[in-house]
């Protein structure tokens, strides 16, 4: 009786420990990118239960947000990351719609800001807000064409002199912080500090990675 009963705990305890193995992050690799995302569940990432916005979840290894009336927004509830001196970088594809299917909001020090790429009907990509200007009337303005169902790489860093992102291998923002404050419309609230955004558009998002770029502190030599 008394063997069973130890043989029961030891197993609870094993799956136990499984458990929580599998709860914990991965570590970063050796360039010092994290996952934010495993491609099996949503993990830290939750909804922002934006009023008649499509549903969020998991599919086919991405996450997927349906075409919401107008918005479907996700926001990341895990471990604080920095708020500058960072890059992130994810994957992402549009199904369905015309406009844009990965909004990233992302701080900038204690401000926030959005990057936005193929919005205003799906041609206007660019940084909402600075100096309160959208990304459709500020520096920043471009035009990246999207084709649907295709997969896209995204990457956006952020250090105290430069703002950058790319799509694929081309830059579409460079700019100086230092010139400009930095706000989100309202609408994207909600997705602060790291969150995604679709506009009436069904997207995929996945592989999203986080790396600091601060040097970490140096350990004294003991004598």
């Amino acid at each position: 009786m008394h063997f069973a009963l130890t043989v029961v705990l030891c197993i609870a305890s094993l799956t136990a420990a499984d458990d929580e193995k599998k709860k914990s992050p991965a570590p970063p690799d050796k360039d010092g990118w994290k996952s934010l995302f495993d491609g099996k569940s949503l993990g830290d990432w939750k909804s922002t239960e934006f009023v008649n916005g499509g549903k969020v979840e998991v599919a086919d290894g991405a996450i997927r947000l349906g075409a919401g009336e107008p918005m479907t927004g996700l926001v990341y509830k895990g471990p604080k990351l920095p708020t500058n001196d960072y890059e992130i970088s994810w994957e992402a594809r549009r199904v369905e719609g015309r406009d844009f299917f990965c909004l990233l909001t992302f701080p900038v020090g204690d401000e926030p800001c959005s990057f936005v790429v193929a919005g205003w009907g799906g041609s206007v990509s660019g940084l909402s807000s600075l100096n309160g200007a959208d990304a459709s009337e500020n520096s920043t303005t471009s035009f990246v064409k999207i084709e649907n169902g295709t997969w896209y790489k995204f990457r956006l860093r952020t250090t105290a002199k430069r703002i950058e992102a790319w799509v694929g291998d081309e830059k579409v923002v460079d700019v100086d912080p230092e010139e400009f404050s930095f706000s989100v419309r309202i609408e994207n609230d909600r997705c602060r500090p790291f969150g995604f955004a679709s506009y009436r558009s069904v997207g995929m998002i996945k592989n999203i990675r986080f790396r600091s770029l601060k040097e970490p502190p140096t350990k004294e030599k003991t004598k």
